[in-house]
């Protein structure tokens, strides 16, 4: 082949594979192995407090006072009803010292939907 033809066909091919890449992560076809990682941990955070959210709600079932604490936390305004939860102690695991973020206001909202 001749250098004039085999030159421009050469560029063209690097021109579009940088433009096939750059297609590929702009729209998401491929993810890097640091954004894959950062959605798996957020997917398996908010697993987690699905989960003890459950329990949560277990916990307030299981409460003498419930009746009495759900008109308190009614009452509540929708910010504030996390922290009730927190105070009264459904949102603390067994063996923790504090509970796991975002497990109060899941279960606030799980609690008042039992109600519904």
């Amino acid at each position: 082949m001749k250098k004039e033809v085999i030159k421009p066909m050469v560029q063209g091919v690097v021109i579009g594979a940088i433009v096939v890449v750059i297609v590929m992560f702009w729209t998401g076809w491929v993810v890097t192995s640091g954004a894959a990682a950062a959605s798996s941990e957020k997917i398996a955070k908010e697993a987690v407090v699905e989960n003890l959210a459950a329990i949560c709600v277990e916990q307030y079932l299981q409460d003498p006072n419930k009746l009495e604490r759900f008109a308190e936390l009614k009452e509540k305004s929708s910010y504030q009803r996390d922290d009730y939860v927190d105070e009264i102690g459904w949102a603390t695991m067994l063996g923790a010292e504090s509970p796991v973020r975002g497990v109060a206001d899941a279960c606030a909202k799980r609690i008042i939907e039992l109600a519904a």
